[in-house]
């Protein structure tokens, strides 16, 4: 719905991106129901996406890319919920990931530019595959039990990753592994058509089962030299990290697209007890003002904390605090948003037919994307109590 972007949308380029991702949100809710209930990749979505030249959105503009913004870059992924959440999500690891590897320059120049025209001009995908069962989150600190050897010039990588958020689509794999001589992590890059690469579908969960974020296993997979792209510092452990904005981002984009689904609900549903909509009742008008009172506090802080990010570079590295609170509002509050929007609808929110049962469901999802709240909780007291 429009007003709700009207403060939101500063420059031609920002209304741009929003129609545009908007469009295809809007083709992205026809098939949501059938991708959550079949459990299935969104292949066509992302047909959609690479047609549009989304998947390219942020690399680097002397690669050919848009470059865009943190700002914009969280209204492309906000809008696009409102279709999909698990399409918003997914596209969101490949986006930021490139964000991130530019802003940073973690990768050889020549390595990380082929890699950018690939995106380009054949819109490929690319995801992180860092979690483990026994290790759990990387954001915990466990070591990777994937082991890196070199063999004749050649690493030989061995073990499994969960969560492999996209695995049925991505060209290429960001993984992490210890390295066996010298006890380091490193990333090393893996494409797709490597011998010994395989997907295990063990995605069978409760919410965003779109992600497809299945088991990625690796049987003494073989890659060259210049597969390890960077050596993982303890010291570097931790840094702020802007792109990740793009999960707090998804989340309130369901919570919009409940939030609407709401108010559509309490503006044309009737019962014969009363001679009007349920709209014109006090405690639905209640539950819907509270709904946009959560909605614009998290949003407004949200972006803010963007707009920070963009325009002050060398503050970058004192917000690691703000970034990680932008998450735990944000989807604290697309829980509480759902959970209204399903009071105002009542008893049909319940029926499998429904999109706020899939709103529901993926909303809490979130709760387990980094960073969780147990850690942003311990880093606010740290910071505030400790100095």
């Amino acid at each position: 719905m429009s007003e709700l972007y009207h403060l939101f949308l500063r420059t031609e380029r920002e209304k741009r991106l929003h129609e545009q991702a908007a469009q295809l949100a809007e083709q992205f809710r026809k098939r949501a129901h059938w991708y959550d209930e079949q459990a299935t990749f969104p292949f066509e979505n992302f047909t959609d996406l690479k047609k549009a030249r989304f998947l390219s959105l942020t690399v680097p503009k002397q690669y050919g890319g848009e470059e865009i913004s943190l700002y914009e870059f969280l209204l492309v992924q906000e809008t696009i919920a409102q279709g999909d959440g698990a399409t918003a999500l997914s596209l969101g690891w490949h986006l930021g990931l490139v964000m991130n590897l530019a802003e940073e320059k973690k990768w050889n120049p020549s390595l990380f530019a082929r890699v950018c025209k690939e995106i380009v001009e054949e819109q490929r995908l690319l995801n992180s595959a860092q979690s483990e069962k026994a290790t759990g989150s990387p954001a915990r600190g466990g070591k990777p039990e994937t082991t890196a050897e070199k063999r004749n010039g050649r690493w030989v990588i061995h073990g499994r990753k969960t969560y492999t958020s996209l695995a049925p689509a991505l060209d290429y794999f960001i993984v992490s592994a210890t390295i066996k001589e010298t006890g380091e992590v490193a990333n090393f890059l893996i494409p797709k058509s490597a011998d010994g690469l395989k997907i295990e579908e063990t995605w069978n969960t409760l919410g965003m089962r779109g992600t497809r974020s299945d088991d990625l296993i690796l049987e003494y997979v073989e890659v060259e030299e210049e597969a390890l792209v960077e050596r993982l510092s303890p010291q570097k452990k931790g840094q702020p990290q802007g792109w990740l904005l793009h999960i707090p981002a998804c989340y309130l984009g369901i919570a919009i697209a409940a939030r609407n689904e709401a108010i559509a609900f309490a503006k044309t549903y009737q019962p014969n007890s009363l001679p009007h909509p349920i709209a014109n009742v006090p405690e639905v008008r209640r539950k819907i003002a509270e709904i946009d009172i959560n909605l614009m506090t998290s949003r407004h802080f949200m972006y803010s904390i963007a707009d920070q990010w963009d325009r002050n570079p060398e503050k970058r590295a004192e917000m690691k605090q703000e970034l990680a609170v932008v998450k735990y509002v944000a989807t604290n509050t697309a829980v509480k948003v759902v959970d209204l929007a399903m009071r105002v609808v009542g008893g049909q929110s319940l029926f499998s037919s429904h999109p706020l049962q899939r709103y529901y469901r993926d909303v809490r999802a979130g709760l387990h994307n980094p960073p969780a709240d147990d850690i942003t909780l311990s880093l606010v007291a740290n910071h505030t109590l400790d100095g």
